[in-house]
């Protein structure tokens, strides 16, 4: 849990506009917080950390959390289709 120096929670509504100006700042495309979790997720599974590490990272304690937040990205299935054609043209 993260907090203010202080050591009092964080204000929701403090850390979305901070959140809103860092993304505005870094002239990315505007997104959600939450998005951000989806996409560490994505990206740990595209550098091939193993799903118990990535729980760890992530904080969860259920796989189907870390399901639910991982999502394929097309370099990903594009990577394997080309494995397996290597895999298959080797056998000949």
């Amino acid at each position: 849990m993260f907090t203010q120096p202080n050591g009092r929670p964080i204000d929701p509504r403090a850390d979305h506009d901070v959140w809103k100006a860092l993304m505005k700042k870094a002239n990315v495309r505007d997104a959600r917080l939450h998005d951000a979790r989806h996409t560490t997720a994505t990206m740990l599974l595209a550098l091939g950390v193993p799903t118990r590490a990535i729980m760890e990272v992530m904080g969860w304690s259920q796989m189907a959390t870390t399901t639910r937040y991982r999502h394929l990205a097309p370099q990903i299935t594009a990577g394997i289709f080309e494995q397996v054609a290597g895999l298959l043209w080797k056998m000949n």
